[in-house]
């Protein structure tokens, strides 16, 4: 080989050791890159965690100051335990970036200081603490400092989305020339072998030991090649993976995501916004808008277009929970959205695009707006009840002695007519009272096994009549046994009133339709509906093809005295009345309705168990009789009444004004057959206890016990309790000599 190939081959030789070398520091520098971008996307995770962790924390203290459910408390309990181990993590996975250390450090105090106020605010609620609760509310702390802590997560991820962009431009451009050396370095070999080869006719022996030494260096170079090739091809699949798990989580969220540009173009959507706005591809925020009307929170008021989500947040706004609702123009059922908004900008600072994230709270709005209802109506149910004691006690008097004006006016018709309307005056107003007692769930009821079937058949022949010719009256039963647990002549006035109400829905006639079916109703239904258990029931839907109802009188319609009919025909008692007893019997109501296509209202009621009972007869009247009757009633008129109705049937009577006083008396001796007591009497001792005292000094007492409002002393689930007796007030003469007769033959004794 000659000097100049030979200085040749060794200016090339020296050329492919420069290029080895350059290509093991660029692998170095390549697998440096590879990991400094997948810590970039672990520390993304870990914030994007920490914002769940706050979110979920949030959330559960809400659910538990709404509901006071146990569940939420632990989950609150659960998520608090991990959001300081995740900052914690988080500081030191940013500590090589001073500002981003210096944030995070900021930020811990205001996250746990936000955490510490919701744990404080359910402590509160816990121990129904108002002062606490008004003056920690007081304070609107708690929202700022998770504005500010979402605020300053969202520059650590800004932060960490340009590190990441960055380094994976440094990691291409790496690959890039590791790639171009690469093959630099396969055609300088190529080259080598030529010279080589070209040599080979001169020298046998050099061209053998130049073969050698290329081969291998050739050798070498392929071996630092593949592991090279295989360093890139990890490093990419990690890369990919990476970006798999980035676009699984972004697909399966439950909120819609909407990234759009300065145009309002959609770059880019998740699945969930195709279900939630009906976004579907090629669409741009105009197209979605002319899909629905859109208004405020509070469904009412429209929400002008410069006030919408996505013409506020390309003016530079960013916010939080925007409130708004969405009534789909196709007819889908309207839509409680929360919204939240963040601008995109340039490297110039313009904005060039915006995020939007958009919650459906629609099943949790309505959930709060049953909770509200509900509360409303045991609100009235609890007024109503506490009323009716003392309308009562005032009717029993009225009614009885008008009663008694009637029979003693025999022989004069005029005065004994305007007497007749004082009686049936205030059996109509007994009849109110009971009324709302039934919506109060204060009615004592007498359950028993019913055949439903039979029962609904039996109440259609009673309808017929009732309703008139012009109403098509209609049944579909479920075939099979189908027993329910329910007081029979409460379901036939429900069904009656439901069905008038009916009727007057149909003025020009139609179609009446009662259905029975066995139902489940599962988990999800009872938690769309807070008041529900989930279980088995017996259906009972009453349908009509009348003219409907809108949506706010649907929710008005349960409500005592509410009425859509003219005045005087109409007391607005009727539904109110079936919704306490269908709650007071343990079961659930729903009404379905739309304006000119009629109402559905269906009853879920408790099912049986075993076979119906079989209805007992009527007892005959009752006459009265010599026993001494032990009278306790606090209110004086109802007290000398009640004395003056039984003495008239012949008993003894002694009266007593409260319990106190009763006792002292059966301490000096006093002798009776039957202790007749109210249920509510003051003095700190109900009817009930007064009975259980009485029972201690004389064993084997009876009682019979009275009442015009019954609590918890002696009804519970809404039925009296087994082996006692209760004559309802107000009541007529030969309804207290019947029910005296009852209890002195063994039928009501004292409490055991």
């Amino acid at each position: 080989m000659i000097p100049t190939q030979r200085v040749i081959l060794g200016v090339g030789l020296a050329i492919l050791l420069i290029i080895t070398a350059a290509s093991i520091a660029l692998d170095v520098k390549s697998r440096s890159d590879a990991a400094s971008v997948n810590h970039t996307v672990q520390v993304q995770k870990k914030i994007s965690d920490l914002r769940v962790l706050l979110r979920r924390a949030e959330s559960a203290a809400r659910g538990y100051e709404l509901y006071r459910s146990q569940g939420f408390s632990d989950e609150f309990q659960a998520v608090h335990a991990k959001i300081a181990p995740a900052l914690a993590e988080l500081k030191r996975d940013v500590r090589d970036t001073p500002d981003q250390v210096a944030l995070l450090e900021g930020t811990e105090p205001l996250a746990l200081r936000r955490i510490e106020i919701a744990a404080t605010a359910m402590r509160l609620r816990a121990t129904n603490d108002q002062d606490g609760i008004a003056a920690l509310n007081s304070k609107a702390e708690g929202r700022g400092l998770m504005d500010t802590v979402m605020r300053n997560l969202d520059r650590l991820s800004a932060e960490e989305e340009r590190l990441l962009a960055a380094r994976s431009r440094d990691s291409r451009r790496t690959g890039v020339v590791l790639l171009g050396i690469d093959v630099a370095g396969a055609v300088l070999i190529l080259l080598l072998v030529a010279l080589v080869m070209r040599e080979s006719r001169r020298t046998t022996g050099e061209l053998q030991s130049s073969l050698e030494q290329t081969q291998a260096a050739k050798a070498a170079l392929e071996a630092a090649v593949a592991e090279r090739t295989e360093h890139l091809v990890a490093a990419h699949d990690e890369l990919r993976l990476s970006v798999n798990v980035l676009q699984s989580t972004f697909r399966s969220m439950a909120e819609a995501v909407l990234v759009i540009d300065a145009e309002g173009t959609v770059l880019l959507s998740n699945p969930a916004a195709e279900r939630m706005l009906l976004h579907r591809t090629g669409m741009n925020v105009g197209n979605l808008r002319a899909l629905s009307d859109v208004f405020h929170g509070d469904g009412v008021t429209p929400l002008p277009a410069d006030e919408l989500p996505s013409t506020r947040v390309l003016r530079g706004e960013q916010f939080e929970e925007l409130e708004m609702i969405v009534r789909p123009h196709s007819g889908n059922p309207p839509r409680h959205l929360m919204v939240s908004g963040r601008p995109m900008r340039d490297g110039q600072g313009n904005i060039s695009g915006a995020v939007l994230v958009y919650h459906d709270a629609t099943t949790s709005r309505e959930t709060e707006r049953q909770l509200h209802q509900s509360q409303k109506l045991d609100a009235i149910g609890k007024l109503t009840g506490g009323v009716a004691h003392d309308f009562n006690n005032m009717l029993t008097v009225i009614s009885g002695n008008t009663e008694t004006l009637v029979e003693s006016l025999k022989d004069q018709p005029e005065l004994q007519r305007t007497a007749r309307l004082i009686d049936d005056a205030a059996e109509r107003c007994a009849e109110l009272i009971q009324h709302l007692l039934a919506f109060a769930r204060r009615q004592p009821l007498e359950p028993r096994n019913v055949d439903i079937n039979a029962a609904i058949s039996d109440i259609a022949k009673l309808l017929r009549p009732t309703l008139g010719e012009q109403i098509q009256i209609e049944t579909v039963l479920e075939q099979g046994p189908m027993t329910t647990h329910i007081d029979p002549s409460r379901l036939t006035n429900a069904v009656l009133n439901m069905a008038i109400n009916a009727r007057d829905a149909m003025p020009g006639g139609g179609k009446l339709l009662l259905e029975t079916h066995r139902v489940v109703l599962d988990e999800a239904y009872a938690q769309a509906n807070a008041d529900v258990a989930a279980g088995p029931y017996i259906m009972l839907a009453v349908s009509d093809t009348g003219t409907g109802m809108p949506s706010d009188v649907q929710q008005k319609a349960f409500e005592p005295f509410f009425t859509t009919k003219e005045v005087g025909k109409g007391s607005g008692l009727g539904l109110s009345m079936v919704y306490g007893f269908v709650k007071q019997s343990g079961g659930h109501i729903k009404i379905y309705s739309e304006e000119g296509h009629g109402t559905t209202i269906k009853l879920y009621l408790p099912p049986g168990e075993g076979a119906a009972d079989i209805a007992t007869g009527v007892t005959p009247t009752a006459e009265g009789g010599a026993e001494t009757i032990f009278v306790v009633e606090d209110d004086p008129l109802v007290r000398n009444f009640v004395t003056a109705q039984l003495q008239s049937l012949g008993y003894k009577t002694v009266a007593a004004s409260d319990g106190k006083a009763a006792l002292d008396l059966i301490e000096a001796g006093q002798s009776f057959d039957l202790l007749f007591t109210d249920v509510v009497i003051p003095g700190g001792m109900s009817g009930r206890e007064l009975a259980e005292e009485v029972a201690r000094r004389r064993p084997g007492v009876k009682v019979l016990y009275t009442s015009g409002y019954t609590d918890n002393a002696i009804v519970h689930h809404g039925k009296l309790d087994d082996g006692l007796l209760l004559l309802t007030k107000p009541y007529r003469r030969n309804q207290l000599a019947e029910m005296i007769r009852k209890a002195l033959g063994g039928g009501g004794m004292a409490p055991s």
